[in-house]
């Protein structure tokens, strides 16, 4: 379903997440106080105005408060963070997402009400040091201390195999939810009858303990 989406932010990560989101079809409003950044990246997305989102009458005249998301993506301005985060709420928008820089900012932007915040140098460190351990493992979502999704590449003596022959979850601990095969095709739950070929790339849900158990 196609949404709309305001990015207030335009550096590095704000700018990934506009353009991500545009070339994933849905309609953005990139914001920043700096023309240059906002000219750079105008024909990326939908709308890009130069405005200071501090400024809640600017907001309100953008029509901010019809978005469904907004993206606070300002991290060298506490201050501008916090207090965007707070007019974006009492305008209305239904979810707001928030930059922070360390979780006593994080905890600050909770109680002001953001819907999530999120740590994008952290979560970074945590990904480089996840795919530094293990080659084999893609990419991550943690969704708690303990358990994490991962994309891993199966393992050579997975190939040719069932999940019911491999019997992952006994042996490892691990449940396959999802098999990305060649040709962008993907196996949504698939049963115990699913055959590992070589290349797939397994999404499996498990804690980090079972995974370093995994062979590569």
């Amino acid at each position: 379903m196609r949404k709309q989406f305001v990015v207030i932010g335009l550096g590095r990560f704000g700018t990934s997440v506009a353009k991500t989101l545009s070339a994933l079809g849905h309609d953005v409003l990139a914001m920043d106080k700096n023309e240059h950044v906002v000219q750079v990246i105008k024909q990326d997305v939908t709308q890009a105005v130069q405005a200071d989102a501090r400024d809640e009458d600017s907001l309100r005249a953008l029509g901010v408060r019809n978005f469904d998301v907004a993206i606070v993506a300002i991290g060298d301005d506490l201050e501008a963070n916090i207090l965007i985060t707070l007019m974006l709420k009492e305008i209305g928008i239904p979810y707001v997402v928030t930059k922070a820089q360390s979780v006593l900012h994080g905890k600050v932007l909770e109680k002001i009400g953001a819907d999530k915040i999120i740590y994008p140098e952290q979560d970074m460190g945590v990904r480089l040091a996840n795919n530094l351990i293990r080659t084999n493992v893609m990419d991550f979502i943690e969704l708690s201390l303990d358990f994490s999704i991962f994309e891993i590449i199966a393992a050579s003596r997975f190939v040719n195999k069932t999940l019911g022959e491999l019997n992952l979850r006994a042996v490892y601990g691990i449940n396959v939810v999802a098999i990305k095969k060649s040709g962008n095709q993907i196996v949504i739950a698939p049963g115990a009858n699913a055959v590992i070929d070589e290349k797939d790339i397994l999404v499996v849900v498990c804690n980090k303990k079972a995974l370093a158990k995994l062979p590569d």
